[in-house]
């Protein structure tokens, strides 16, 4: 009977000791500032930034909590995308608004790495862009960065996208898909068409780039990798129809 008093006040004992260093230990580990909470270093693998009524506006995450297929965020379910680490934003009702993602790897013959940040219309997909990328194949590396304005169709929305998509991917035949996009794109319900580039081409050209409203080049003023500079406008063909210098 002793035996068992002294065990049970050792375990008394042993157990306010843990609770009172858990406790300690929470203390220290997040004091307060001014009422904030404060940290040294944080190792998470996403974040949500949500407003009271718990609509989230914010998405910081790692590439493996992307969201992709089946992922749901304020009620909409996402179709399948390429994960990559970075930020998304949404609107006040909850619709995808826009993003921040990069990557880069090594691969067989060199690497591959991009970054971009786009700002979507209404409902729909990016109608801004600021895009860098950097290629490497054996011994050319292909380098490029604008900042690019597309037009995009009136009738466009995230869940019809989603649809449109998964049944283009369907049709297995390559000049029927093709059909069925160019149906959908003059309904004005997927697609875009991209109408101001500012920045550096593969090529190396640096300048501004305007194209029609199918995307056809239609004039650029730039410099090439031998610095000239050249101002060139085009017909519907792409051929040259004015240039300075001649």
């Amino acid at each position: 009977m002793i035996n068992t008093t002294k065990e049970l006040i050792f375990l008394r004992t042993f157990a306010i000791t843990t609770a009172l260093g858990i406790i300690t230990f929470a203390s220290l580990a997040f004091t307060k500032y001014n009422g904030n909470n404060k940290f040294g270093t944080i190792d998470v693998e996403r974040i949500n930034i949500v407003e009271n009524d718990g609509t989230v506006k914010m998405v910081i995450t790692n590439a493996n909590h992307f969201p992709s297929k089946g992922d749901e965020v304020n009620g909409i379910v996402y179709h399948k995308r390429t994960k990559r680490a970075g930020m998304l934003f949404y609107t006040e009702d909850g619709k995808e608004c826009g993003g921040f993602i990069y990557d880069g790897n090594k691969t067989k013959n060199g690497h591959s790495s991009g970054l971009s940040l786009t700002y979507d219309q209404y409902d729909g997909d990016q109608v801004m862009q600021l895009k860098t990328t950097d290629n490497q194949v054996g011994e050319k590396r292909y380098k490029s960065g604008s900042l690019v304005f597309n037009d995009r169709g009136d009738n466009e929305t995230h869940a019809n996208t989603m649809k449109i998509n998964e049944e283009l991917q369907a049709i297995k035949d390559p000049k029927e898909r093709k059909k069925k996009f160019r149906e959908y794109w003059k309904k004005g319900m997927i697609g875009s068409v991209r109408r101001v580039a500012l920045g550096q081409t593969p090529g190396r050209q640096n300048g501004l780039f305007l194209y029609d409203d199918k995307g056809r080049p239609r004039a650029k003023f730039a410099i090439d990798e031998n610095n000239n500079v050249k101002l060139e406008a085009y017909n519907e063909k792409g051929d040259v129809v004015n240039s300075w210098p001649n």
